[in-house]
């Protein structure tokens, strides 16, 4: 049974002490953040970084001005992947001087960690060290994709934790542009959004910057399922509906947006801005461990959290029209 602990959490980041030091922790196939969020705040070697088994990363890096990819003032300093033969290949790249043979080695050396895998499911025993030392944590979306994993994360919260999770997406400029350009469309009626791989994995990223259009108040989910396609039905207290479309095998159309109101449409799609999406995301929780102050509130997160296991219980359920309620009630039992 897994218990969140302890009653209080200490606050572990030293005050006026730069460069703030975080460790980058674990690495599962997939998912190439310990290159690229270690590179944009460390910078990187070209030609090291060119060996990355991930091409997109060198790709997107490379756009930018070597001399301009870095994070003043921050540094990862520390690393350990699931695979040690990937410690040394991302430490190469991405200029980070300390490998680590065990995930708790990095407390007392570090005044943060960012935990960098994508398994939903395994999210509290990665963090669960840190949160005990008392050190503020980033990990990786979606933080929680069971009710008892969200509601340890939540406890720990409660009791002081520094806790922060996300998609780049919340950070995108075409997110921002769109946000801006919302009143010329009325009253919005229905939004949409386009994800890949599976719900429990991608979900979160269509999810999160629908969130950001509409605001809190989702009330609702069914998930109407077929082989490698679904598609989740919400329902928003404001009166708005929101469909995401999750295609498995369609990478391509990934991040494709519709919005309607009552004076207009609009449409955009995520896409090309990738560094600096994860450049906002690191900075903003690199300021949340200096400060203790997040760009938004926790409780974002545990609603998103809570839409993304209703959306889970809706598939196992025959598409049964899910309350978020319904999961929220459950948090404290």
């Amino acid at each position: 049974m897994l218990e969140a602990s302890p009653s209080s959490i200490p606050s572990a980041v030293p005050s006026g002490a730069p460069p703030l030091r975080l460790a980058m922790v674990g690495m599962i196939e997939g998912n190439g953040h310990p290159y690229s969020w270690s590179a944009i705040i460390n910078g990187y070697n070209p030609v090291a970084m060119g060996a990355c088994p991930y091409p997109v990363i060198p790709k997107y890096l490379g756009a930018e001005p070597v001399g301009s990819v870095r994070v003043p003032d921050a540094q990862v300093t520390h690393i350990w992947t699931d695979n040690p033969a990937d410690a040394s290949a991302v430490a190469a790249a991405s200029l980070i001087p300390h490998v680590v043979g065990r995930p708790e080695e990095v407390i007392g050396q570090v005044d943060a960690v960012v935990i960098s895998t994508d398994d939903g499911f395994d999210h509290v025993r990665r963090a669960r060290p840190f949160v005990e030392a008392g050190l503020p944590v980033f990990i990786d979306k979606p933080l929680a994709t069971s009710l008892e994993e969200l509601r340890i994360f939540t406890a720990w919260q409660n009791a002081g934790a520094k806790i922060m999770s996300s998609s780049g997406l919340r950070y995108s400029p075409q997110l921002a542009a769109c946000r801006a350009g919302l009143p010329a469309l009325g009253e919005l009626r229905w939004l949409s959004g386009v994800t890949t791989k599976t719900w429990e994995r991608y979900g979160i990223h269509l999810l999160e910057p629908l969130f950001c259009l509409t605001g809190s108040g989702i009330t609702s989910i069914r998930m109407e399922t077929q082989p490698d396609f679904e598609v989740a039905h919400l329902l928003h207290r404001s009166g708005v509906q929101v469909t995401v479309p999750v295609i498995y095998d369609a990478a391509g159309a990934f991040g494709a947006v519709q919005l309607c109101g009552t004076a207009g449409q609009s449409s955009l799609r995520f896409g090309n801005t990738t560094y600096q999406n994860f450049r906002g995301q690191m900075i903003s929780f690199i300021d949340f461990a200096r400060t203790g102050r997040a760009s938004y509130a926790f409780a974002e997160t545990v609603e998103l959290m809570a839409v993304l296991i209703a959306g889970l219980r809706s598939r196992a359920e025959q598409s049964r029209r899910v309350e978020i309620a319904e999961i929220l009630s459950s948090l404290n039992p």
